[in-house]
């Protein structure tokens, strides 16, 4: 006898959107894969692009498994159909991809300026190329005390200078971020040591300056807080109406160009506050000192037949006040500065080539040449100076104890000796193969350029210190360098003691011009 089986009733679905109308299905038996392959043939779209949305959410399948009804939908239920371009999941992507590498790079930004400024804040020589020292508007070397503060300061200077770069290659986003990091770096420092320099009032103002060439008015409230941190810190550090600060550089007003940026930011933050009055007061400012900025023409043309070149004359004139006299001083002060510097450089870079003959302490930094040259004017060979600070952590007193101790002396003169030996017999097959020379030398003060064992853990005696374990290295001796980075942040310091000061103005002008 035959049976009767029942057919699954029929449900209406609405459908809206790349294509509007009906369809009638069973949801027992369609899957959401067949549902949106009927709406991309219905609207002849691909079905790759096509997402179906019920009840406020985008019907996924979990796997192709479940049908309709499992999935929530039932007779006369609403689904909207949308369209994607086919590009958008690769440019999400794309996107992602960008924000990793731009974190990533912020990463190594931050690691790079970290190791570089602890192995230059201890005050010894590097080893390598170059060397990081803080000098202020006049050249001279500037100490802030202890080694934890001359770290957070370079820190802070080689992040600001990384952001500056940023800000020229009109990537505002990330200099905010480095902006940001060298804020923290500063804050590290002792507040009393950060009073006595104008380099965090002008990161303030960096930041504020990002947030108006951005136009991101959701940054007013944080805009307002920063200047008054700029505007409070130049008047620590600069004096009231300028004064110490002028002092410092004979009188010329060498700080215009600074003033009349933090006055056009204060005018368009109090604007959007609605201080008029203010605003305006802080606009006219502005455009008073943006008029005395303005170099005449037949003041610059005089300098430069003088043998100045346009940018640095122009630089003159603003800082001086347009007074050519002024101005000339200037030039040839500048000159002499960066001679002097040069000598400098020429002399470091000597030392440092020196300091690599001596290797490193145990616990991973180079040997003082400046407490180097104080033994040696004792009397005392270098090499055997060098020596004796590098095995004592580059303590003098120490150093000077086995010096001067007839036995101790006689014992370290000895280890050098012997390594010097042990040297040149490993190296004499090498260099009497055919063909080839011996170069070796006889002056221990060369031979000790071989002296790279900074873990030595052998004892002169009870006194002499041992190396320690590796585990007792600095973190930042302890992982591979970042060395690409690392230059490129040293590059990023070009020592102008007047870059903060010499701003190119044509953005305020206009902003000025537009805002009164």
């Amino acid at each position: 006898m035959a049976t009767e089986t029942a057919l699954p009733d029929m449900a209406k679905l609405k459908i809206a959107g790349v294509w509007t109308g009906v369809l009638e299905l069973q949801l027992e038996s369609w899957t959401l894969t067949m549902l949106r392959d009927e709406v991309a043939r219905r609207s002849g779209k691909s079905s790759n692009c096509i997402n179906l949305i019920c009840g406020g959410k985008i019907l996924k399948d979990g796997g192709g498994v479940q049908n309709l009804q499992q999935l929530g939908l039932k007779n006369n239920s609403k689904v909207l159909a949308t369209a994607t371009s086919s590009d958008q999941g690769k440019a999400v992507i794309d996107e992602e991809a960008a924000h990793a590498d731009r974190s990533s790079k912020l990463a190594r930004i931050r690691a790079a300026a970290e190791s570089l400024a602890q192995r230059h804040a201890h005050g010894l020589l590097p080893l390598e190329d170059f060397n990081l020292e803080l000098e202020d508007q006049s050249g001279q070397k500037v100490n802030f005390g202890s080694e934890n503060n001359q770290r957070a300061v370079m820190m802070g200077l080689m992040l600001h200078e990384t952001a500056k770069g940023l800000i020229r290659k009109q990537k505002y986003n990330d200099a905010l971020d480095v902006l940001s990091m060298a804020e923290e770096a500063f804050s590290l420092c002792d507040s009393k040591t950060i009073e006595m320099i104008d380099n965090v009032p002008i990161l303030e103002l960096d930041i504020v300056w990002c947030y108006f060439l951005l136009r991101d008015i959701s940054c007013l409230s944080m805009a307002g807080v920063h200047l008054a941190k700029a505007r409070e810190g130049f008047k620590r550090s600069h004096g009231t109406d300028n004064m110490r600060f002028r002092l410092l550089q004979a009188g010329r007003p060498v700080e215009l160009a600074l003033y009349l940026r933090l006055e056009l930011l204060e005018g368009i933050v109090a604007y959007y506050k609605g201080s008029l009055e203010e605003s305006h007061k802080s606009l006219s400012a502005a455009k008073s000192k943006y008029d005395q900025l303005q170099v005449p023409d037949e003041a610059l043309s005089l300098l430069m037949n003088m043998g100045y070149k346009q940018q640095e004359a122009k630089r003159a004139l603003r800082m001086s006040g347009q007074n050519i006299q002024s101005a000339v001083d200037f030039l040839v002060e500048e000159r002499a500065k960066k001679a002097r510097r040069n000598q400098e450089n020429v002399r470091r870079k000597d030392e440092i080539m020196e300091q690599k003959k001596f290797g490193m302490t145990p616990m991973n930094k180079p040997v003082s040449i400046h407490r180097l040259n104080e033994l040696a004017s004792l009397g005392f060979e270098r090499y055997l100076a060098a020596e004796a600070l590098r095995l004592n952590e580059n303590d003098t007193q120490k150093a000077l104890d086995i010096l001067t101790d007839p036995e101790k002396n006689c014992c370290l003169q000895q280890k050098i000796d012997s390594r010097k030996r042990t040297r040149h017999h490993r190296q004499a097959p090498a260099a009497n193969a055919p063909g080839e020379t011996s170069n070796a030398s006889d002056n221990p003060t060369t031979e000790t350029a071989m002296l790279d064992m900074a873990n030595e853990g052998d004892k002169l005696n009870n006194d002499a210190a041992s190396s320690p374990h590796m585990s007792s290295l600095p973190a930042a001796a302890m992982h591979e360098r970042d060395e690409k980075m690392e230059e490129e942040l040293a590059k990023g310091l070009k020592g102008d003691s007047f870059a903060d000061y010499d701003l190119e103005i044509s953005k305020e002008g206009e902003a000025i011009a537009e805002d009164l």
